[in-house]
């Protein structure tokens, strides 16, 4: 055979063996990465948050796929893998290590736990919280579900029955949020859900769950609206009325103040629920709120609103942001220079207003529901300390009390009717770690806020703490 006619022989052969190739390479990763077979990390769920086109398969998981956008480990990974092919003894082994390497991760402790279930009987919950697009709240929450899970199956579970936990991630958007309610209550195992983060996704939510009869335990979402939402709609976490109540008598009594201008979001339920009850708060006291700015305005201008609050006759100003308008909130806090005494809502009860607030927020006072330095050796703190390797905040006691709610009244009865009986009986009554958990006939929190400041300190990390208010 000449060699002109050799080449287009080897041509083919080589594009042939290319081809087998990268066949052998897809074959290979899709079964590694597979959503449906195999672990999977979030790549698939980052590309699709916040527009409702990633599936429920995608968002979910009890341990065959790691949710969390800032931890994909080889060791949790491999975990996840072994959950997907049922190899549970393996699981339990890469889950230690994934938290021998990183202690203050919440998902790979939930998956352990789960993992160390296997296929024994077990009764199932859901924890729906903004893993890919607010990632340290949805942490902060997970916290708190995987001590309670922790602790409850150690314990012995609920009659002998473990505690299974299954992650949403649900981008705090209210469209998603609704999907992931009709697919939770599509989930007949699911006997009851933690959640949502933001008020918007909750009230989004809701309707869903009442109609599905599903009970929804909230550990974050404080607007009023929510008290109407129906039967199955409960949370630990009181709403803004106590929040607004805390702040406007601390206004008047402690700081001698009566005129306020207030801050908020006015694409936020959250944000308004706050504003308007403040509002309400203060008036009803005798004060007066002389003048309101909206932080998601897209012509706001920190500097020209904390000059027009003063010449209005302001003597505080009040910041009702949520997350999304934190970083708004933090240029009034920044240009006001300590000048007119900052208030605040649970949402300011952030990191980021310590770093980046720093100096400038000296002497802000904000309503939280609960602040760990309140009661630091309680059992509740000291396990979290030594379970996470520092000290957690009011979202992680919420979302412990949250899953011991829902524990409590599933071993009570254990189907979903009973769940909601159990919780609206008015004799319902735990001890969490956040004080004595009853529900008011509407489903909320019967309990007071607190008070903390900002004070120089350690503890934090950035040169400054919340603490108690005296």
């Amino acid at each position: 055979m000449s060699r002109k006619n050799e080449t287009p022989v080897l041509v083919l052969s080589l594009l042939i063996t290319l081809g087998l190739i990268g066949g052998v390479a897809w074959w290979f990763t899709r079964g590694l990465f597979s959503g449906q077979n195999g672990a999977q990390s979030n790549s698939s769920l980052n590309s699709q948050t916040g527009n409702g086109q990633a599936s429920f398969t995608d968002r979910s998981s009890t341990g065959t796929r790691v949710l969390n956008p800032q931890s994909a480990a080889a060791e949790k990974l491999a975990g996840a893998q072994a959950m997907a092919n049922r190899n549970y003894t393996q699981a339990v082994t890469d889950f230690e290590a994934a938290l021998q390497t990183n202690r203050n991760d919440p998902e790979a402790l939930i998956y352990l736990n789960n993992a160390r279930i296997g296929d024994q009987k077990a009764y199932t919950i859901a924890v729906s919280v903004p893993m890919a697009t607010s990632t340290n709240p949805a942490l902060e929450i997970l916290r708190g579900v995987a001590q309670a899970q922790t602790q409850m199956n150690q314990t012995g579970g609920m009659g002998g029955v473990p505690l299974k936990v299954m992650i949403v991630s649900d981008d705090n958007n209210p469209t998603v949020a609704r999907q992931v309610a009709d697919a939770l209550v599509k989930e007949t195992e699911v006997l009851g859900v933690i959640g949502h983060f933001g008020s918007e996704a909750t009230l989004a939510a809701a309707p869903i769950y009442e109609q599905g009869k599903l009970v929804m335990v909230s550990p974050t979402s404080t607007s009023v609206q929510i008290s109407n939402a129906g039967n199955f709609v409960f949370r630990t976490v009181p709403s803004d009325r106590f929040t607004a109540t805390a702040l406007s008598r601390h206004l008047l009594n402690n700081l001698g103040k009566q005129n306020a201008a207030i801050y908020y979001n006015s694409a936020s339920d959250y944000s308004r629920s706050l504003k308007d009850e403040f509002v309400t708060a203060l008036t009803s006291d005798g004060g007066q709120v002389v003048a309101e700015f909206d932080l998601s305005s897209s012509g706001f201008n920190a500097l020209d609103t904390v000059k027009q609050a003063s010449q209005q006759g302001a003597e505080a100003l009040v910041l009702a942001a949520n997350t999304a308008t934190l970083d708004a909130a933090l240029q009034v806090i920044a240009v006001n220079r300590r000048t007119l005494p900052l208030l605040g809502g649970d949402s300011i009860y952030n990191p980021k207003t310590l770093q980046v607030g720093g100096e400038n927020a000296v002497d802000m006072v904000v309503a939280v529901p609960w602040v760990l330095l309140s009661n630091p050796q309680s059992e509740f703190a000291r396990t979290a300390k030594t379970l996470w390797g520092g000290d957690v905040n009011w979202r992680t006691a919420m979302a412990y009390d949250a899953t011991q709610v829902l524990a409590t009244a599933i071993g009570a009865s254990p189907d979903r009717t009973g769940v909601q009986q159990s919780l609206a009986s008015p004799d319902f009554s735990l001890a969490g770690a956040t004080g004595t958990v009853r529900f008011l006939p509407s489903g909320d929190r019967n309990q007071a806020m607190q008070l903390v400041v900002v004070k120089p300190g350690e503890r934090s990390g950035y040169g400054y703490d919340f603490v108690p208010l005296p």
